[in-house]
Formats: structure tokens, C-alpha cells, sequence
């Protein structure tokens, strides 16, 4: 059992796996296609965690195979790793490197001091509706990887996922 507003109590650091879990909004944004559009084309290009003067991160309304999209579940959570070794598992080890996430992410949002959003289950008696209602969620926006042809990924670039409410 969670305490109550344990994350008005806690730091990111200082919650358990339960409430760490907890924490995440299931609104499966992190489950998007992105890349990083740079100013320079370099051939050596390295991945940093931090984006560089001149790199925007793009997000597509592409989304993992495994991502129920009516729900906004990973179906491999616990091989999601194995199963997509591209596949970030935030933690709080690796919190700091945060920016690839969406601004509305939980997560993100606790780390840069903003609190939860209003639409977040935690604050709903655990209910996605708010959230999904809102257009927070990835739910009737997105294709799955497995199910388009991922050379024209640039038809599918979207801006929604930058948004952020409350």
C-alpha cells in the first residue's frame, strides 16, 4: 500500500520500487519514436546524454509494437529491455539525463520541481481518464512500428508529444 502523496514527501531518490512505479502517468510517450535534429551533419556523430547547442529532440506518433495503444501498457514490460535493447528504462540512477523525455512526463516533471500534473491517476483514484480525455496520452494518436514502414518515420513526425498541461 502506498502512502498518501508520498511524492509531496518524497524525492525522486528517496521513493521505493512501488512508488517509483507509481510515479509513472502510463500516458506511453515514452514509448515514441524520437531523433535528435542537429544543425551539423556529422559522420562521427556520438549520442550524449544531454542535447548539444543546435539538436532538437523530434518525437513521432510512432510507437514500440509492444505498447497497447488502447490502454498505454507495455505487454514486455518486465523483457522490454531484451526485447527492444533501444528501449530506455528510466531510473534514478540515469533521472538527471531526463531531457528525451516529454515535458508532461511524471517523472521529468517531479525532477525539474513542477509536481504532478492535475490529470495524473495518482490524483484521479488511479483512473487514465482525465489524462486520456485531455489528449495527454499516446491513446488513438499513434502507429505501431511493426505496422508502417519506418523509412518514412519523417511522415509521422508530431508535435503533440511537447506538450504539457497545468
Amino acid at each position: 500500500m502506498l502512502e498518501d502523496k508520498f511524492w509531496l514527501k518524497k524525492s525522486l531518490a528517496e521513493m521505493n520500487n512501488d512508488e517509483w512505479e507509481a510515479i509513472c502517468d502510463g500516458c506511453g510517450k515514452c514509448c515514441l519514436h524520437t531523433f535528435i535534429d542537429s544543425d551539423e551533419q556529422d559522420e562521427n556523430f556520438k549520442s550524449t546524454d544531454v542535447l548539444r547547442e543546435g539538436e532538437e529532440i523530434i518525437y513521432t506518433a510512432i510507437v514500440c509494437r509492444y505498447l497497447d495503444t488502447k490502454k498505454c501498457f507495455c505487454t514486455e514490460y518486465e523483457n522490454r529491455t531484451t526485447l527492444v535493447p533501444s528501449c530506455v528504462k528510466l531510473t534514478k540512477d540515469n533521472i538527471d539525463n531526463i531531457f528525451f523525455m516529454p515535458p508532461s512526463c511524471s517523472y521529468r516533471r517531479l525532477h525539474e520541481g513542477r509536481g504532478l500534473a492535475s490529470w495524473h491517476p495518482l490524483l484521479n483514484n488511479g483512473s487514465k481518464a482525465v489524462m486520456h480525455r485531455m489528449g495527454i496520452s499516446v491513446k488513438g494518436r499513434v502507429m505501431k512500428d511493426n505496422q508502417i514502414d519506418m523509412d518514412l518515420f519523417e511522415d509521422y513526425i508530431a508535435d503533440w508529444p511537447k506538450e504539457d498541461h497545468d
